[in-house]
């Protein structure tokens, strides 16, 4: 029996806009990946929500793309302007 893999919509989300500053810079994946030390499937990886980010590892991605931190959750419903999760 093979176990589902549930992804968190967070993580689906901070992938997509990965995913979307990459592109918008012409970096590829594995340019991305070099940069960081890792594979370009980790990078997919990390774009398709399969794998989550680390705080140091968000900040290091977000700072080789040139954007802040927040960024990356820009648009997402659930979390709310203070930066605290939205009562549901």
């Amino acid at each position: 029996m093979v176990a589902s893999v549930s992804i968190h919509p967070v993580d689906l989300h901070v992938g997509m806009r990965l995913r979307l500053r990459r592109r918008e810079l012409k970096v590829t994946q594995s340019e991305l990946a070099g940069h960081l030390g890792i594979s370009f499937q980790q990078v997919q990886k990390y774009e398709r929500g399969m794998n989550r980010l680390s705080a140091s590892r968000l900040y290091e991605i977000a700072r080789i793309l040139r954007v802040g931190v927040e960024y990356f959750f820009e648009g997402f419903e659930g979390i709310s302007s203070n930066g605290g999760q939205t009562a549901a």
